[in-house]
């Protein structure tokens, strides 16, 4: 079973849990640690021979050009993140097309590749959001990874969203953050946050868990997240536990996620989504589009 593996290049200060510290207006006055972060990840992929597929910020692939150049000579999948880490639900579709079609011609030179896969930030693909992928097929992107089919989380989830690949319009196929049934409880096993905070044990076990069921797994993590000694920020109880749990345990864990399980990027197991039906029955596009709640 070949799993895949995304890296969402954001930087310490560009994450949804600052944001009530740090404004986007101060990015450029703070410093830039995600190269060597990021650095970190391409070396631990490089020792078990996985590529991945990076979804990558626009506002810093405008200024670190030199690291997508990097990534993607390393033959890793460059993909498209947004640019200033907005969330789609605080977009306007016009908002959302002007901001896609600059970030992809930022990206696409940068890197040299085509680029045609997206995750929102913060995941906001949900039920209010659903009209961005049409956005997204005039773009030219071909898949999005922006769906966490939960629904007990505050800021994003589609509560029954299929748990694997699904066509969400005849243009786009959605490849859903992973999580495993467990006593008919859905519980994420794709990394970020649950990567940190559940012990390594249970994220092994839930990925077997997806796999012996034939589901690969879509899993996360960001460079930030290698990062124990950034700039630590005041913050409410609940988000401090979300962005700095185990930081120091990121490189050691995410190591050994490398050795026991296998990943290819999602530009290399696209192929395995060929079979899919027109349609993922109740969660296409126009089924949802609408809906107020996730």
């Amino acid at each position: 079973m070949i799993n895949m593996m995304t890296i969402d290049v954001e930087d310490w200060f560009q994450v949804k849990n600052l944001t009530g510290v740090i404004s986007y207006q101060e990015w450029d006055l703070l410093e830039l640690r995600v190269k060597t972060n990021t650095a970190r990840v391409l070396q631990l992929l490089d020792k078990h021979h996985t590529k991945a597929t990076f979804f990558v910020l626009g506002w810093l692939a405008e200024r670190l050009r030199d690291l997508i150049w990097d990534i993607a000579r390393e033959g890793h999948e460059i993909a498209c993140h947004g640019y200033s880490h907005r969330l789609l639900t605080s977009m306007t579709p016009g908002e959302l097309d002007a901001e896609l079609a600059g970030t992809l011609a930022i990206l696409r030179q940068a890197s040299g590749q085509p680029v045609t896969g997206f995750r929102a930030p913060s995941f906001s693909v949900t039920r209010r959001t659903l009209w961005s992928y049409e956005i997204m097929a005039k773009h030219g992107i071909k898949y999005d990874s922006s769906v966490f089919p939960i629904g007990f989380h505050p800021d994003y989830g589609i509560r029954h969203a299929p748990l694997t690949a699904y066509r969400a319009t005849d243009a786009i196929i959605e490849l859903p953050v992973s999580c495993a049934q467990v006593l008919g409880c859905r519980v994420p096993c794709g990394g970020g946050g649950y990567f940190r905070i559940f012990p390594y044990a249970v994220t092994r076990r839930l990925v077997q868990r997806c796999n012996s069921e034939g589901r690969p797994v879509v899993f996360y993590v960001h460079p930030w997240e290698f990062d124990p000694d950034q700039p630590r920020m005041h913050l409410s109880r609940l988000k401090e536990m979300r962005h700095y749990t185990n930081l120091h345990r990121t490189t050691t864990r995410f190591d050994r996620l490398l050795g026991d399980f296998d990943f290819g990027s999602i530009r290399e197991n696209l192929i395995l989504t060929h079979e899919l039906p027109a349609r993922a029955s109740g969660f296409a596009a126009p089924a949802l589009a609408g809906c107020a709640s996730n």
